[in-house]
């Protein structure tokens, strides 16, 4: 089995080589084909000293040299210095905004694991009650309403209207509104998921065996039923904690959080080549293992599952 295991894993690193290639090639691709250089803001720019400013950083070489370089940089994780912020490098912007970032994204993803499954449980255990309508009702309205919506509805009630907390992102008390932000729609989506999975597993004929053997309701939801529910979500929790942690890009704009979403945003606006290419990198890369690891969880939760 360990041998099974360690020629998956290969496969899927070889495969993680393959993905991130294609999105360095993809990101630089686009990002040249945009209108605008880093450069076109500069106030009474000459055409020498930007022809200097291109050398300096590289752009005056050919694309596909840029693009070797850029594979190499990926490599070695090291993107040189911002184009925005002079002086600062873009590995060193990248972590300083990653840390904002997984402090909100660890609290979100831990509130909705939590209450995801506690509140999909509740709905399977309580099918067609007044509870599973009040919950589904909630979760359906957090599906369908984007991040950016929920953040300035929350914005708006506790922001301003009942100022509770701060509505700038640089506290504590800043940080609560973002992080409920972003936990509420994966919360919801995994209270779907696990009361659809209860139902599942509740239906099994293991289940009515062990309820006909006069075993507790309650032993039965903890021990058999619950972990086999939480199969389906622990695939979705690779993704979505690599989703959270990177923090999103409009709530981290709309509560002016200094993470790492907004300074992928500024390195848009500004053209800013290096920090768009070392943002990109570094998200992929984030998205790619905790993929990975959540496959690798679904094996040691199901044994029933075969690495292929």
């Amino acid at each position: 089995m360990n041998k099974k295991i360690a020629v998956y894993i290969l496969k899927r690193v070889l495969l993680a080589i393959v993905t991130l290639f294609i999105v360095a090639l993809l990101t630089f691709v686009l990002m040249h084909s945009v209108p605008g250089g880093p450069f076109n803001k500069e106030k009474a720019i000459t055409p020498l000293a930007l022809e200097t400013l291109k050398r300096k950083y590289g752009l005056d070489k050919p694309y596909y040299q840029q693009f070797l370089i850029y594979l190499k940089n990926i490599v070695t994780f090291d993107f040189g210095p911002s184009l925005k912020y002079r002086g600062v490098e873009v590995t060193e912007a990248i972590l300083t905004g990653f840390k904002t970032s997984a402090i909100i994204g660890g609290v979100a993803v831990i509130l909705a694991l939590i209450c995801g499954t506690v509140l999909g449980s509740i709905a399977a255990v309580k099918h067609n009650k007044w509870q599973d309508n009040l919950i589904m009702v909630f979760s359906t309205a957090c599906v369908a309403m984007p991040s950016f919506v929920i953040a300035s509805v929350l914005l708006i009630l506790f922001g301003v209207k009942f100022p509770i907390f701060d509505t700038r992102g640089d506290s504590i008390s800043g940080l609560v509104l973002p992080t409920i932000s972003l936990s509420l729609y994966p919360m919801s989506y995994i209270t779907r998921l696990s009361r659809s999975s209860m139902l599942d597993v509740l239906g099994q004929d293991y289940i009515r065996t062990a309820l006909a053997k006069g075993v507790s309701k309650r032993k039965i939801i903890f021990k058999h039923a619950l972990k086999n529910s939480l199969i389906p979500v622990i695939t979705y929790a690779g993704p979505m904690t690599a989703f959270i942690l990177t923090g999103s890009l409009v709530v981290e704009s709309i509560f002016s959080v200094p993470g790492l979403g907004r300074r992928f945003v500024e390195s848009v606006l500004s053209r800013d080549y290096p920090m768009i290419m070392g943002t990109t990198s570094f998200l992929a890369i984030l998205v790619i293992f905790m993929t990975l690891l959540s496959d690798i969880l679904y094996k040691v939760v199901d044994p029933r599952v075969k690495l292929e």
